[in-house]
């Protein structure tokens, strides 16, 4: 496992996200600016009305960065018991376990957290999309 590679991979995993994440958040604005919805939100992410403060994002790309050395960290551990012949099918299996793990944290937030449920399943596709596009990612860069 070389550091170096599991760094870059956290970075370009978070750069990733970051960018699908933020195509998505415009894509389903509505449901952010609903004010029936306003105390669900972080204080870092809405201390007021309006978009997100530039801290918000920060601590955005923070955690993306963390969460991508975590997911790469994990991929360098279990690479050899991942399916697959090629680094295309190896990463998009290791995506695909990354949202089946993920799909028991939309069941809580669901249960927990007053949410319209369309926007959860946004999130879903979301992150499908994003675990996908970065197994592949990790997959190639942790080789």
């Amino acid at each position: 496992m070389k550091a170096w590679k599991i760094i870059v991979a956290g970075i370009v995993v978070a750069i990733i996200a970051q960018i699908i994440h933020s195509i998505e958040a415009m894509a389903t604005m509505d449901f952010y600016m609903d004010p029936d919805y306003f105390a669900v939100w972080s204080k870092i992410m809405m201390p007021g009305p309006g978009p997100p403060p530039t801290e918000f994002y920060y601590y955005s790309i923070i955690f993306g960065i963390i969460t991508g050395i975590i997911y790469a960290v994990i991929y360098a551990m279990i690479k050899k018991s991942v399916p697959g012949k090629t680094i295309l099918k190896q990463g998009l299996y290791f995506g695909f376990l990354l949202f089946l793990l993920g799909i028991p944290h939309f069941l809580s937030i669901y249960l927990l957290i007053n949410l319209p449920a369309l926007l959860l399943v946004y999130w879903a596709i979301t992150g499908l999309i994003v675990n996908l596009i970065n197994g592949v990612i990790i997959a190639y860069i942790v080789k």
